[in-house]
């Protein structure tokens, strides 16, 4: 049996991983966990003059698969909603959007190793 409470610390510990890696790498946050009815962007950044959407998976090893291996295509279908409907209440209009994925494989007991996909959709 999965411990939850130990599966979203293991999440909240890779969203902040995943924020620590794009603002060192010059992206500025806008939200983190932004919500709407149809669901929850995890991280929303600047960078180069496109506003970029990012789903974070976390996993604690590769034992049951890389964590890029939970985006499917319906995930992705979901996150191009998603970032309509940010853009559509934004008070910004933003000109150039992208949705990346960014992967944090953080066992407990180590430091994590993060990766990074551009473009993703």
């Amino acid at each position: 049996m999965v411990d939850v409470a130990r599966k979203d610390d293991l999440g909240r510990r890779g969203e902040e991983c995943a924020a620590l890696f794009l603002t060192k790498a010059g992206y500025r946050l806008i939200e983190r966990n932004w919500r709407c009815p149809q669901g929850e962007i995890d991280l929303i950044a600047e960078h180069e003059g496109q506003i970029v959407f990012v789903e974070v998976k976390s996993r604690s090893s590769v034992a049951f698969g890389h964590p890029f291996e939970a985006i499917t295509i319906d995930k992705l279908a979901r996150l191009r909603r998603l970032a309509a409907a940010w853009c559509d209440q934004s008070a910004t209009s933003p000109r150039r959007i992208r949705i990346d994925a960014i992967s944090v494989i953080a066992p407990f007991a180590s430091s994590p190793t993060i990766e990074h996909l551009t473009g993703i959709f």
